[in-house]
């Protein structure tokens, strides 16, 4: 159970994000043991005394950031996919835009839920395991959803179309997290990899589509 004070929710909007943020960028950048509560309030300008006020202590805080990091990438990540989209790679490629923009107007939200997913530094509760592992499910369900096969080629069964590619795919996402392990993705420049993941898309178009 998550313990976090009227007096947070009561705080005004802005005062709120600010105290995030603050901690997001921490988490994101020093991961759950080595980051400072001294930092977040020092950011966050506010009393060391009041981030304790606010929340109980700082693994409830760390908690409290994956809730409501889960709750921005669904409105404003995965509510905004295009579900009309019937083109499967054409759809992935609007996906990864989508979630460049989200990153791009609050990177480190994106960074702090992916080194949870990278490091794996802390026990997570069985709610918030559920609630990540939902995100995902959600994610595979908006990019599955209408897609036309009729548009892959026709000496390979389109099932076993979308596997390949969802193989391919997954294989190189597992590549460039082995590959973050250990880094700070908050210093890693990510153009390069979005310039390589779309080069990725187009190959994957012409081997399997018609």
């Amino acid at each position: 159970m998550i313990i976090i004070t009227e007096a947070f929710i009561n705080l005004e909007r802005e005062k709120q994000v600010r105290i995030l943020n603050a901690a997001y960028k921490e988490f994101s950048e020093q991961g759950f043991e080595k980051a400072s509560t001294n930092r977040i309030v020092k950011e966050a300008g506010i009393g060391k005394g009041m981030l304790f006020y606010y929340f109980n202590n700082k693994k409830d805080l760390y908690f409290y950031l994956i809730e409501k990091g889960g709750e921005y990438v669904i409105e404003e990540y995965f509510n905004q996919i295009d579900e009309s989209q019937r083109d499967f790679i054409e759809k992935y490629k609007e996906i990864a835009m989508l979630k460049m923009k989200a990153y791009q107007e609050n990177p480190y939200v994106f960074t702090f839920l992916g080194s949870i997913y990278i490091n794996h530094d802390v026990d997570l509760s069985d709610h918030l395991v559920q609630m990540l592992n939902e995100i995902r499910s959600k994610a595979f369900m908006k990019l599955f959803k209408n897609i036309d096969t009729t548009l892959f080629r026709e000496d390979v069964p389109p099932e076993t179309v979308i596997k390949l590619i969802r193989w391919t795919l997954d294989g190189y996402e597992k590549e460039l997290v082995a590959g973050y392990q250990g880094k700070k993705l908050t210093e890693i420049d990510m153009g390069p990899y979005w310039d390589e993941f779309y080069q990725y898309l187009d190959y994957l178009k012409k081997i399997y589509y018609k």
